[in-house]
């Protein structure tokens, strides 16, 4: 399929032609805002997803992932870039349902596509996106904002990324958390309401909650001590080994942020308002580390706690 010919028209039936001249320019002009922010996330086949994942999904699982992070950064998202790198072998009608897919997951969020690039590749589909956002606050909820004796709390639930995995790499059609895997289920935009209002600080969960935890909290100068118990899993199971799987599995793409215990009630409240499902799963410490509890008592931590990239 030849790049002029084909991926490029597809992607223009998706722009805004009065900011990026219908794509036909080497830039996009931006949408001046206070508090800009970005982020970039790619997706590769064979890694991120599997080879014979519909494509409309790979689609919408791009933009959602980029979604994810200009959302717990207590920021709303507003423009896109795209790279495409399009497979020789992929026909026509694989574009049009990848560019369906992507239309879809653009209107859905209130997007603009305003540029990119586009090339054929030798291998298999390759995918990034630029999201740009803009703040509700001053700025961003950086990660590293916590303070010892915050609480920690988690929207959503945990562990559908990897049971959504599992099933599809065992071919289990029937499984209710396979759709998250193609497509992640995302917190509603009123998270970045929430998080701008209360958090100190904030990140989403893609790669495995305890790992992810850990991180928040180290990049806060604090340790953290983690309730296993009190964890929304996907799936409920007494089992402590299938319940870490699912606390390092990744792909979640909920938002993990530490608040000011004082603000607990207001942080309930203004969650409920926003049809947040909100759940407290630890607090932050003075002392370095991660402590995982269950059921009170201290637990040994996993040998890993999260998604190891380029293992």
């Amino acid at each position: 399929m030849k790049e002029f010919d084909a991926i490029i028209p597809a992607m223009k039936r998706l722009a805004k032609p009065s900011r990026q001249v219908d794509l036909e320019d080497d830039v996009a002009l931006l949408t001046p805002r206070r508090g800009q922010i970005a982020t970039v996330d790619a997706l590769v086949e064979g890694v991120h997803f599997l080879p014979g994942d519909p494509l409309e999904t790979v689609a919408r699982k791009l933009v959602h992932v980029n979604v994810s992070d200009i959302l717990c950064k207590g920021a709303l998202p507003s423009e896109a870039l795209l790279t495409l790198g399009w497979p020789r072998e992929r026909d026509q009608v694989d574009l049009e349902t990848f560019a369906r897919g992507l239309g879809e997951a653009l209107s859905e969020w209130e997007i603009s596509l305003i540029g990119g690039d586009t090339v054929q590749h030798p291998a298999g589909l390759f995918l990034s996106m630029t999201l740009i956002g803009a703040c509700i606050g001053e700025g961003p909820v950086r990660r590293g904002g916590g303070k010892a004796g915050d609480h920690l709390w988690v929207t959503g639930e945990i562990g559908a990324g990897y049971l959504g995995l599992r099933a599809a790499l065992s071919g289990d059609g029937d499984c209710q958390h396979l759709s998250h895997y193609h497509v992640p289920r995302l917190p509603p935009i009123g998270t970045a309401t929430v998080l701008a209002s209360h958090a100190r600080a904030a990140m989403d969960v893609s790669d495995g909650l305890l790992g992810d935890g850990a991180a928040l909290a180290e990049a806060s100068g604090c340790g953290l001590v983690l309730d296993l118990d009190a964890v929304p899993f996907a799936e409920p199971t007494t089992t402590r080994s299938e319940r870490l799987a699912m606390a390092t599995g990744g792909d979640d793409y909920q938002c993990l942020f530490a608040a000011d215990p004082a603000r607990s009630d207001l942080v309930e409240a203004d969650g409920r308002t926003r049809g947040l499902r909100l759940t407290k799963i630890g607090e932050l410490t003075e002392s370095p580390g991660l402590e995982l509890r269950d059921g009170g008592r201290s637990v040994p931590l996993p040998e890993v706690l999260s998604y190891q990239h380029g293992a």
